[in-house]
């Protein structure tokens, strides 16, 4: 499952989530369907800057962002209450211009 949340009319921005199920990690399907909702966000909607997050020990969400295009853009301390903890969001970004011009393709 992905989409974007929420989207930001006047600043022309949105955050990308997503979640796959533990049985299906590995395949690509993450990295697959974030590049058609990216396609769908700068083309279709016509936004001009994507945020992605992902939690500090959450490897496999950071790569996603990495073969996406997404630059780290910085980390927001104690963002997410995760089970029983805290945790810190490492925060990417990514512009229209930059995926127009091939990141993460």
């Amino acid at each position: 499952m992905g989409g974007l949340h929420p989207i930001d009319v006047p600043n022309r921005q949105a955050s990308l989530g997503y979640w796959i199920g533990e049985e299906f990690e590995g395949q690509g399907l993450v990295t697959q369907a974030c590049r058609a909702i990216l396609d769908e966000a700068f083309g279709q909607y016509g936004l001009h800057r994507m945020e992605l997050r992902a939690a500090r020990g959450n490897a496999r969400s950071q790569a996603v962002a990495g073969r996406l295009g997404f630059v780290q853009e910085g980390v927001v301390r104690d963002a997410e209450w995760l089970y029983d903890h805290y945790v810190d969001h490492v925060v990417f970004g990514l512009l229209e211009s930059e995926w127009r011009n091939g990141a993460g393709r």
